[in-house]
């Protein structure tokens, strides 16, 4: 482990002449409002060439990533997720984004021409029935047409369901209830094609976090932004894949970062931070201790009730 340094020194800045490219997926813990505040605590070496590897085991909606491929000197892009839909959806469009297109007008169309909420409802429902009906025995590993309509499948509902969720139950079936948007915009053609070219350059695998090790070196950042341990019984958010992410998965994921940070990788990790429910809870300055600590302001979504969605910090734990 190296030095912590002083506050601020060791960060890197970047010049906005870049445009990022836009998520295509509304995600929860999405990091498309923190990227700044990320931005700013990110290692040396991103711009220089020095690191040569950008790596993700928990990519989610990919807002750094999409961020980043415009802004880096960075050469590979090693993307992975628990979530076999989100994989697939991020596979179909490097391999076919023109068909996916396609087949999200003809959805779009369909949806936004009825001209009754419950009519509208009632469709929701029925595509999220489909989806759920075809999970069971799905190939997810070689693609062929069927990925074509899963993907699209996947769009409609993250764009129609409620709050934009992605939510899991245990047995693997979406059960998002159908959202009251009025004019959503489910198939954006252009931030489809951006974030095709964009995924062109990653290499996308799906599996546990501990998979991505192999990628890893002394010229690799990694950003680790696990599913949050719940700052409260209440606050929980049950799951984006089949699997929960339990305290001791967030045990086992502090024991992985201490392993890579001794091969010499720079390191990120993002997570909730007790100090706002509980003061007292030192449970990450346990497992993470030596490393740097630092704390950015953040606005917590999900939660059912609107006074319980306001300012809260986060933890971003760094190797540097």
């Amino acid at each position: 482990m190296r030095p912590k340094g002083e506050e601020g020194e060791g960060v890197m800045s970047f010049e906005a002449s870049a445009l990022p490219v836009q998520p295509v997926l509304k995600w929860v813990g999405g990091k498309r409002q923190l990227i700044d505040a990320l931005a700013s605590l990110f290692p040396p070496g991103l711009h220089d060439g020095r690191i040569r590897t950008y790596v993700e085991p928990f990519v989610g909606g990919g807002a750094l990533f999409f961020w980043m491929v415009r802004r880096s000197a960075v050469q590979e892009f090693h993307l992975n997720d628990l979530n076999e839909d989100l994989i697939l959806v991020y596979r179909v469009l490097q391999r076919d984004v023109d068909a996916l297109i396609e087949r999200l007008e003809h959805l779009q169309r369909d949806y936004l021409g009825l001209d009754d909420e419950n009519k509208r409802k009632a469709f929701y429902y029925e595509e999220r029935a489909r989806f759920n009906q075809k999970r069971e025995g799905f190939d997810f590993v070689a693609f062929r047409p069927e990925w074509i309509e899963r993907a699209a499948q996947v769009l409609f509902l993250n764009r129609t369901c409620f709050n934009g969720l992605f939510r899991l139950n245990s047995k693997g079936d979406f059960n998002v209830p159908f959202g009251r948007h009025k004019n959503p915009r489910i198939c954006y053609e252009r931030g489809l094609k951006e974030a095709a070219s964009a995924l062109n350059s990653a290499h996308l695998t799906c599996g546990d976090f501990e998979s991505i090790e192999r990628y890893v070196d002394e010229h690799t950042f990694v950003y680790f932004d696990p599913p949050y341990r719940p700052l409260s019984t209440t606050s929980h958010f049950t799951s984006y894949a089949r699997m929960s992410f339990s305290e001791n998965d967030q045990r086992r994921l502090a024991r992985f970062f201490r392993k890579l940070d001794r091969v010499g990788a720079k390191l990120m990790l993002s997570n909730s931070d007790p100090s706002n429910t509980k003061p007292a809870d030192r449970f990450f300055e346990e497992v993470y201790s030596g490393f740097r600590f630092n704390r950015i302001q953040a606005h917590r979504f999900v939660n059912s009730r609107g006074t319980g969605r306001g300012r809260i910090s986060e933890l971003v734990i760094t190797n540097y």
